[in-house]
């Protein structure tokens, strides 16, 4: 059976389970496999979903906007929020703020969305705690993935996506990874990775409260640095490439 088949099994209505299936199939797609077909499996385990559900904007401000995912997955409620952000753009900047929104998936998807509508954006997200200080001690924060988007006149954004972890949840899912790898990366620099994470954790809690949320920066571009950066960059690849 196909995602999209699997989804609508789950109790998705067409729109949803769609919306669902492209983004594990971009996954798919670019070599995240832990963010792909594996979280099908994953969803199909859990007994809280609700797939009536629906996010609802709770307040709207010219440059400020929170959403309550009001049980909805975080990936509708992410998609919801996007699709906002594309038909209403802000007229300079907005900070979005969402409660009760996980999982959110693959953060360099929403991202690139916004991008390829013109928007520079930056997102990150909270998740049950898996990362814990690198001297040891309990779970402290979520791997707290950051994931920045740069629009560019060439129709190609650069797309940054980093989970604070070594690995990522999804990879141990996926069977791709022990849960022992989930430590702040770098090595004998992971208390950099690890403060990040603190930074993020504490950031969107402070904004979108205890449950698991995001925080989204959407603005219009005032320049198109990326052409430029490409030719310095002198063919290296570059990320979202």
């Amino acid at each position: 059976m196909d995602p999209f088949e699997r989804l609508r099994a789950l109790g998705f209505d067409d729109r949803d389970a769609r919306t669902l299936a492209d983004h594990f199939l971009d996954a798919e797609a670019r070599g995240k496999a832990g963010h792909g077909m594996s979280r099908v499996d994953w969803l199909e385990t859990l007994d809280w979903i609700d797939p009536a559900a629906r996010p609802r904007r709770e307040l709207q401000e010219p440059g400020f906007e929170r959403w309550d995912g009001n049980g909805a997955l975080g990936y509708l409620t992410l998609a919801a929020i996007v699709a906002a952000m594309l038909a209403d753009p802000p007229a300079h900047g907005r900070v979005v703020v969402g409660r009760r929104t996980f999982p959110t998936g693959m953060l360099g998807y929403w991202v690139r969305k916004l991008a390829e509508g013109g928007l520079v954006a930056t997102l990150t997200a909270t998740s049950p705690p898996r990362l814990a200080h690198p001297d040891g001690g309990p779970r402290l924060t979520g791997t707290n993935p950051l994931a920045i988007a740069i629009p560019s006149s060439d129709g190609r954004p650069v797309v940054v996506d980093v989970s604070m972890g070594k690995v990522t949840y999804g990879a141990v899912l996926a069977g791709l990874a022990d849960e022992e790898e989930l430590v702040p990366f770098g090595g004998e620099s992971a208390h950099k990775a690890f403060a990040l994470a603190v930074g993020l954790q504490l950031l969107v809690d402070a904004l979108a409260g205890e449950e698991h949320g995001v925080v989204l920066v959407v603005a219009r571009p005032e320049h198109d640095p990326v052409p430029g950066f490409r030719e310095l960059a002198r063919g290296v690849r570059l990320p979202g490439g």
